[in-house]
């Protein structure tokens, strides 16, 4: 009894609990009350946001619906009416009570397509025994999924292109300052400021050379019928198949592709997403690598991402000032790097001509790719336009190393002079070592050079010391690379040529929070 009572009491007070906030929400919905996702409430452009948002997915749906009755009209389909596609075109945005509609029918058939064929039927009498002919219900999901990734692509070309115009401008600023490289995240010889971005900007501009590449090559799924056969619309155009071959070719050229896939099956390939992020994937790699590089570059006082008057960088350190855009894009860009994974699983599961498990993920992690890549380019954005560059500390930093880094110029020079290579070397090797000791267990500055001087096997050179330690007669030719890839002429500016409108018209991109 006393169990009963207590299991009866366990059971009671969640949905005492669920009543009381359902009760408030009814009153006012507020979005503080549900999931929302970091992406769009947070982190990714409206644009984006609003592309991949159910009212144009399903207004997309929508315009396919109409396309294919067009065209199935032109070719001969006189059950399809004038009026019937004036409707159509009447609605082709889905409105709220749209919705509503199709949520009911939803639950009722468990068919998400259905349901807005029905939807779409109750504004469009006329067309309601039209809409859908022949098709099968990838018709709209597919094509639908490819027009939004190609307008989706478009949108981080843009972005890109503008970020590796940001690069390219840094680059040529501070093409000529010294600093130092590292290998191993060891100093090694000397490269300048610009030409480690103009680095950064070459991976860029391979990302965006491959996202540009997916979306000239992506092509639409067309009207295939249910395993890729066209059997329905042979019937459809009564056996004509001549008219099943001019079908997809209106819809290519109605919606904006250069074909269909050679061959279907009740779906388009899903090796296509897969081929796809791994292209914009890519510009998440390149981002963790070069936010990397400037978290370390903070970390040395060198190089510092944009910081506001007021911005906080720690709640209980005030002094920091954490590269939190940086830190933001270094992990975004390792969740859209987790993504091809998933659509190359997707891909390997599709059993024969198709199986719906690649639905619910792929609802997912298309958008989410996609939104991902986008904040990540509004980040970098961002970033670029104010990094803030410390020429001294820089020179510090190369000066601390610099003595080290002559020896080889040393002994090239004793050597000039009949001094034995081997001789110098190891002369070199014991000074060297002795001031490398001094740097580490005493923390005094790199003496190499004073040690050099009082030491009287290389005298023939002392006179010649002070030269030597101009910083750039190391950095090679870092100037005239940066030169030849960032500036008039280059290869960044051929690049980007086709965004300079964008470029030219869009503002920075701010950081909301």
């Amino acid at each position: 009894m006393l169990v009963d009572a207590g299991h009866r009491r366990a059971s009671l007070r969640p949905q005492r609990l669920s009543k009381i906030i359902t009760s408030k929400s009814d009153k006012m919905a507020s979005p503080y009350d549900t999931y929302q996702t970091s992406l769009t409430s947070r982190y990714c452009s409206a644009e984006m946001s609003k592309l991949f948002s159910q009212r144009s997915r399903h207004s997309t749906w929508r315009q396919l619906w109409l396309g294919l009755a067009e065209c199935e009209k032109e070719l001969g389909i006189d059950t399809i009416t004038a009026e019937a596609l004036q409707q159509m075109k009447d609605h082709l945005v889905v409105t709220d009570d749209d919705f509503e509609i199709a949520r009911v029918e939803e639950k009722k058939r468990r068919h998400d397509v259905m349901a807005h064929v029905h939807a779409f039927g109750v504004v469009a009498p006329a067309a309601a025994g039209s809409i859908h002919l022949g098709a099968t219900s990838c018709f709209v999901t597919d094509n639908a999924e490819l027009i939004l990734m190609q307008k989706a692509l478009e949108i981080l070309s843009q972005k890109l292109a503008k970020v590796i115009s940001h690069l390219a401008r840094f680059a040529l600023k501070w093409k000529a300052e010294p600093t130092l490289a590292y290998t191993h995240l060891q100093a090694a010889q000397l490269i300048t400021v610009g030409k480690r971005a103009a680095q950064w900007a070459q991976d860029l501009m391979l990302d965006l050379q491959s996202i540009e590449q997916v979306r000239s090559e992506l092509k639409f799924r067309g009207a295939q019928g249910t395993t890729g056969t066209q059997a329905s619309f042979l019937e459809v155009f009564n056996g004509d198949s001549e008219k099943c071959d001019k079908l997809n070719e209106l819809l290519c050229k109605k919606f904006g592709f250069p074909a269909c896939y050679d061959v279907s099956t009740q779906t388009y390939t899903r090796k296509v997403d897969l081929i796809i992020a791994n292209a914009v994937a890519g510009l998440g790699s390149s981002a963790q690598k070069i936010t990397g590089d400037i978290r370390h570059l903070a970390h040395w006082k060198e190089i510092e991402e944009p910081f506001e008057k007021s911005q906080i960088g720690s709640s209980a350190m005030a002094y920091k000032r954490n590269p939190m855009r940086s830190e933001r894009v270094y992990s975004l860009a390792r969740e859209l790097l987790s993504k091809p994974a998933t659509f190359a699983n997707t891909h390997a599961d599709q059993w024969c001509e198709r199986t719906l498990d690649d639905s619910a993920v792929r609802r997912i992690d298309i958008p989410e790719m996609f939104l991902l890549a986008d904040a990540i380019c509004i980040s970098l954005d961002n970033i670029f336009d104010g990094l803030v560059v410390y020429p001294k500390r820089i020179a510090a930093h190369v000066q601390s190393e610099l003595p080290f880094m002559i020896t080889e110029t040393i002994m090239m020079k004793l050597a000039a002079q009949g001094v034995s290579r081997q001789d110098a070397h190891e002369e070199i090797r014991v000074l060297s070592h002795e001031a490398g000791a001094v740097v580490k267990n005493e923390g005094k500055p790199n003496d190499l050079v004073e040690r050099i001087r009082k030491n009287e096997f290389f005298k023939p050179i002392w006179n010649e010391l002070d030269s030597m330690l101009n910083a750039k007669l190391y950095i090679g030719r870092s100037v005239e690379i940066v030169d030849k890839y960032c500036g008039p002429g280059g290869a960044i500016e051929k690049a980007i040529a086709p965004y300079a409108e964008y470029i030219k018209g869009s503002a920075t991109a701010e950081l909301s929070v």
